[in-house]
């Protein structure tokens, strides 16, 4: 292994370390928010809830805290009974019922709402019981999620924003008080994409706060496919090494970057460079293989739903429109310097790991078109959003002559006025019949795909500025993203910044750098 090789894979380390020394990792959306089906109860593709079904997450005082800060959901629900009460087993029925509707991945409303419950006659629950002034069983608990952390609840506790459920008896009174509350319409037969209550993306900008979570689960997908479909091979290897390079670097959510820098680090561990045999392959990519057990985004992700492109049909949106906001997202939050690594990272990425075939011989074709290499964010961001334009149109056009288009999500040429009306100057007969502000639309894509992306957990951190430093630590695995540029001396001066203890490190390489030769690239 050459000198040079060895510096990267010890900045990696590094980098690594400093993941693992900021960050806590708690119990997540997957391992608990999973619905247990039986094949009969699942006959037509629908859930029928004849049989008592644990749809509610369990928690206990070693991951009350971590639930509750790490969930998407916007309000949570915390029932603490106690399991010898004969009250409490009879209400169980009832709260599942509720629970169906929200938990899981095939929640019919997922994303909106946490049921959990807590059992307190369990010694380890005592003290955490006694903090919320549990006096009868069950006792249900309404608030948004950061507000039950390290929190609790008096009954003579003014301007409190965990509030008490004062008539939960049945699920049909439960889900009442919870849509007085919501102002919304849930019903206990509700079905999955069946009356909806979606909104628009068009006309609140403030939605694309909640596809940083789709974000996560677009990316855990495509590694899930590319891993399913054996797609690493000794001809794509550098393909992907180029990606996760760009994801470590710049990726929205930090534990999807430190997921990759682990991957990247072991990669050719993980993933040796003779992938041509059966053996190899089968040691590489089997159930015990090296790459089997790999969770880039940690192992709470996938989840198994959408939230911000959730389509009304179930065959719409979902991965492709996570896919194109991390894109999206990646383009703006590079630096100019690596505005044409950016470039050709994604273009490879999406030849060799897409596989919806059009798909990805459309995108392709685009990407040979550029004839010059870009020396901008600005160029490869505007760049990407007219890329995706072309498709948009090409879409649109094979949708209405099939009739497969998503009624409440129709494909658009975007963004639309009502999203930036600066961006529009005047109708034309080009650019997609638009003539466009170029300078407003980066301005836009910059704040859209930046600062709004990632606007959610500040609005949590908010809500529960009470919570302990802990917390916000956990907030920073999503929000604090790195300056570090994917070449070299870029991650060593990201490192730096992020730690004094890697500042020698850094001049030690930065003093290598300048005895060599440039080069033109790190490709």
């Amino acid at each position: 292994m050459s000198q040079q090789q060895q510096l990267v894979n010890l900045f990696l380390s590094l980098l690594l370390l400093s993941f693992k020394t900021t960050s806590s990792f708690s119990l997540g959306s997957r391992s608990i928010l999973r619905a247990i089906i039986d094949d009969n109860d699942n006959k037509n593709g629908k859930v029928v809830d004849l049989q008592p079904h644990d749809y509610a997450v369990d928690l206990n005082a070693t991951n009350f805290d971590a639930v509750l800060r790490d969930t998407p959901a916007t309000f949570a629900v915390v029932e603490f009974f106690a399991h010898w009460c004969p009250a409490c087993r009879n209400y169980k029925p009832h709260y599942e019922r509720v629970a169906r509707l929200f938990n899981g991945p095939h929640a019919v409303h997922p994303g909106i709402i946490l049921m959990t419950r807590v059992d307190c006659a369990l010694k380890i629950n005592t003290k955490l019981c006694d903090k919320f002034s549990v006096g009868h069983y069950p006792m249900l608990f309404w608030a948004p999620p950061p507000k039950f952390v390290s929190g609790g609840w008096e009954p003579k506790q003014e301007k409190s924003e965990i509030r008490v459920i004062d008539d939960p008896r049945t699920a049909d009174r439960l889900l009442n008080w919870i849509n007085k509350q919501m102002g919304s319409s849930f019903g206990l037969d509700d079905e999955k994409f069946e009356n909806e209550n979606l909104s628009s993306n068009v006309s609140d900008p403030e939605q694309i706060a909640r596809a940083v979570y789709d974000v996560e689960e677009a990316t855990s997908t495509a590694f899930d496919f590319i891993l399913e479909h054996k797609m690493i091979k000794s001809e794509t290897r550098a393909s992907i090494i180029k990606f996760l390079q760009l994801l470590v670097a710049h990726h929205p959510s930090r534990r999807c970057r430190k997921g990759s820098a682990e991957v990247l680090v072991n990669f050719d561990d993980l993933c040796p460079i003779d992938m041509g045999s059966t053996n190899r392959q089968e040691s590489t990519y089997g159930k015990e293989g090296a790459l089997g057990n790999i969770q880039i985004c940690g192992k709470d992700v996938p989840r198994g739903y959408w939230m911000f492109c959730r389509g009304s049909k179930k065959e719409t949106r979902g991965f492709s429109c996570g896919l194109w906001v991390l894109l999206h997202s990646l383009s703006v939050r590079i630096e100019d310097g690596e505005s044409q690594f950016a470039f050709t990272a994604i273009c490879e990425f999406v030849h060799d790991f897409f596989i919806c075939e059009e798909c990805r011989q459309h995108f392709y074709e685009m990407c040979s078109s550029v004839s010059s290499p870009f020396n901008k964010t600005r160029d490869f961001a505007l760049w990407l959003w007219s890329a995706h334009n072309k498709v948009n149109e090409r879409l649109i056009k094979e949708e209405a002559s099939l009739g497969t288009a998503d009624p409440k999500f129709p494909k658009m040429v975007w963004p639309p006025k009502q999203l930036c009306s600066s961006c529009h100057l005047s109708q034309s007969q080009r650019n997609n019949g638009i003539n466009w502000d170029q300078d407003e639309v980066f301005k836009f894509l910059t704040n859209y795909y930046g600062k709004m992306l990632v606007s959610i957990y500040k609005d949590k951190n908010d809500r529960g500025n009470d919570v302990s430093g802990r917390s916000g630590r956990a907030l920073e695995d999503l929000v604090v993203s790195t300056n570090a540029v994917v070449v070299p001396l870029g991650a060593a001066l990201a490192i730096a910044v992020a730690s004094c203890a890697f500042g020698a490190l850094a001049c030690y390489w930065r003093s290598q750098q300048k005895s060599r030769k440039p080069r033109k690239s790190w490709n």
